[in-house]
């Protein structure tokens, strides 16, 4: 789904969206937990890329990260900016975001590249490996599932190792709004999927993204 598509799309629903999931509160307490303690281990400042109205800002504020939103949808940063006057948000595409290369401690995307077609993944995880510093980490939000339209962990995976990452799964799957399964698969999803989560600690520098540029044949290890 190309990004004028997807803006589109939300900017129609923006409201009843963030009615529904414009909250932490709405969030998943496991996401919770997962986004704070990533949070934790961070020293600089943090993108939220494809941030809607703010909510995963806002909760990273409040744990004392300096944070700054992000999202092509112009109603959602209207709204985030009314809502939480504290925090930086800025309008802008995952593909080209504003700050100086190699500055970012981390970025959260936070299933915000779940509409991005998977031949254009490797130009987003490309320039969240331009921003982030040596070192620095991505936690990343997708959904898991097998579907005609794949693009699953395991190709995020190998993405994301091409420019230099250490990806480590972490969380666990959720089956329906609510509820979450065990991260070592011992409840078996049903066959719409789940949902899956993932920690990246970029560790190749700017050099590594060379190796973009054939990632299809690239070999993968996925450390526990």
């Amino acid at each position: 789904m190309r990004s004028h598509t997807v803006r589109a799309a939300y900017a129609a629903r923006a409201a009843e969206y963030t009615r529904l999931f414009g909250s932490i509160s709405s969030m998943h307490p496991s996401d919770r937990a997962l986004v704070r303690e990533w949070a934790g281990e961070l020293d600089g400042k943090v993108i939220d890329a494809g941030c809607g109205p703010g909510q995963w800002a806002s909760f990273l504020h409040s744990l004392g990260t300096d944070v700054e939103g992000v999202d092509l949808v112009p109603e959602f940063i209207a709204t985030a900016r009314e809502n939480y006057p504290d925090i930086h948000f800025s309008l802008g595409s995952l593909e080209q975001l504003s700050t100086p290369y190699g500055s970012l401690a981390g970025i959260l995307a936070w299933y915000s590249v779940i509409h991005t077609p998977p031949e254009d993944l490797g130009a987003v995880f490309t320039e969240f490996a331009r921003r982030l510093r040596p070192g620095g980490s991505l936690l990343l939000g997708f959904f898991e599932a097998d579907a005609v339209e794949e693009i699953p962990a395991r190709r995020n995976a190998r993405l994301l190792l091409a420019c230099g990452g250490d990806v480590r799964p972490v969380g666990a799957c959720r089956f329906r709004p609510g509820q979450r399964g065990l991260a070592d698969g011992s409840r078996s999803p049903p066959p719409c999927g789940g949902r899956g989560s993932t920690s990246v600690r970029l560790s190749g520098g700017p050099d590594a993204l060379q190796r973009f540029s054939n990632f299809d044949g690239f070999s993968t290890k996925i450390t526990e």
